[in-house]
């Protein structure tokens, strides 16, 4: 590793740092709300990035929004199914008490 022979002035130091400036980050405007935001990130304001939204509720509004209507008539016959084959299995186990209690 290199070792230093002298200590470096102070002069030195300070024309060495002299070369970093700080610079103002670029900004643009939200293409939705108006509001100025960083380049390449989301609104704070709208929550928008490039036209879309990124946030959770808002895409799914925008899905709902556009998305046609599901039917919900299919799990309603799916539910109903399991319950009518409960209603079997109770049906057999009381008539299976009311053989046992004959019998007796």
């Amino acid at each position: 590793m290199a070792v230093p022979k002298k200590r470096t002035g102070h002069a030195a130091q300070g024309s060495r740092r002299a070369n970093w400036k700080a610079t103002k980050p670029e900004t643009t405007k939200c293409p939705n709300c108006g509001e100025t935001v960083l380049t390449h990130t989301v609104c704070t304001a709208c929550g928008t990035y490039k036209g879309q939204p990124v946030k959770l509720a808002d895409k799914a509004a925008a899905a709902a929004a556009a998305a046609p209507a599901k039917k919900t008539a299919k799990k309603s016959t799916k539910k109903a199914a399991p319950k009518a084959e409960e209603t079997k299995v109770e049906e057999k186990a009381e008539e299976v008490k009311s053989e046992e209690s004959t019998e007796e």
